[in-house]
Parts: C-alpha cells; structure tokens; sequence
C-alpha cells in the first residue's frame, strides 16, 4: 500500500533499523541537524517498535516489509544505504519545501 503525507504534516520521523551497526544512528543525527529549524523530532528505534506518533518511517529496504508490518499506516521511505542516499535526501527536501513524500 502507498501513503502520502505533506511535508508541512509532518512533526516526527523514525529511522528504524535492526542490524546495530551505527549508520541509521548517523543517519538519524543528520536528519535531526537539518531538520531542526522545521521543528520535526528525528527518533532511531528498532523496526519493530515504530513508535504510533510515527509520520515518516526511514529504513533500509530489506527492513521495508517488516516496518510495514509494524507500522501500517505510516508512510516508509526504503533506502539503500544509510548515508547519501537520495530517498532520505528527498524526505528532508519535502519537509523544507512542503513537497509530497511517498512511501
């Protein structure tokens, strides 16, 4: 299923993960670094615990299914690598600007 949310809706987002290794960690600073100035809170959880409050959901995309699992009607932006990777890239533009942001 695919949802849409505003860019200008969106208050919170979660950038699941679930191997540990670090990089959703760092990709969860950076989000919160440049979206400070929009006043969107960025939490790192573990995938199956996508919090309710959830808008967005970022996570790499062999966890899509299982964020999606967890969190149906949120909208999840699957990536493939946790930093530069243009989805995420896109979401944040998206929030600045206003824009769409499809999951």
């Amino acid at each position: 299923m695919t949802t849409t949310i505003s860019g200008k809706e969106v208050k919170k987002v979660v950038v699941a993960c679930d191997a540990g290794m670090g990089s959703s960690v760092m990709l969860a600073s950076m989000l919160r670094k440049q979206l400070k100035a929009n006043a969107v809170t960025v939490e790192h959880t573990p995938v199956n615990s996508i919090p309710a409050d959830a808008d967005v959901v970022i996570c790499h995309k062999g966890l899509a299914d299982r964020a999606r699992a967890s969190a149906p009607d949120k909208v999840i932006v699957p990536i493939q690598v946790f930093i530069g990777d243009p989805a995420a890239a896109a979401v944040v533009k998206a929030i600045q600007t206003g824009g769409d942001i499809r999951g």
